[in-house]
């Protein structure tokens, strides 16, 4: 059934909630890789899209769930470290949601370069362009069968050519060094080129 909005004639399709919105329309959102430590001292990356900073300050969430390995590892440990992957790292990243083995592996892992965390235990993967070592703030559990996992950031890197600089136009950064989007359900986009926002007069965040 379609209807039409009254205020702007445009016609809108009301969806049905019996399965998610999300699953309906393309959403953009960041991509990032978490890394955790598991129980028998090996390490988990694991690839995650609902993500996102939880204030202006230095505060990083993204959501989880139970059945997986990295909630219970972040649980227990306390710690979790967060790789921002290149365009060009895609398959690479891909590498990360391997499936685990009947002993609860993931050999996939093991040809991914990485390098250690300084502040906490963890892995990132190298090349990425940022990098967050956080530590578990708290976990916010029953959003059906998901959880939000919030984290401070205790110690962070950029690579030189992803920094933003005051001499430095933010689109010739992003020409040069491209930012990686997932688009959900599924597919995935390179951003080189962006536009100044139009922000009111005396628009304070």
């Amino acid at each position: 059934m379609i209807e039409t909005d009254n205020s702007t004639g445009e016609q809108v399709i009301p969806l049905t909630l019996e399965t998610p919105v999300w699953d309906r329309v393309f959403t953009i959102a960041p991509l990032v890789v978490i890394g955790t430590r598991e129980p028998d001292g090996t390490y988990d990356l694991a690839p995650k899209h609902l993500v996102t900073p939880l204030s202006w300050t230095n505060y990083f969430g993204f959501v989880c769930t139970p059945r997986h390995a990295t909630y219970h590892n972040i649980k227990r440990e306390g710690v979790f470290t967060v790789s921002y992957p290149r365009p060009n790292q895609m398959v690479l990243t891909s590498l990360t949601a391997s499936p685990r083995e009947d002993d609860g592996s993931k050999p996939g892992l093991s040809t991914l370069p990485t390098w250690p965390a300084r502040q906490i235990d963890g892995l990132f993967i190298e090349d990425a362009y940022l990098f967050l070592e956080c530590e578990l703030d708290r976990i916010v559990d029953d959003f059906d069968i998901n959880s939000l996992i919030a984290g401070r950031i205790v110690a962070a890197y950029a690579a030189g050519d992803s920094l933003r600089q005051e001499d430095w136009d933010d689109n010739d950064l992003l020409a040069q060094a491209p930012l990686l989007a997932y688009i959900n359900w599924g597919r995935f986009a390179r951003i080189e080129e962006s536009y100044a926002f139009p922000f009111m007069s005396k628009f304070k965040r």
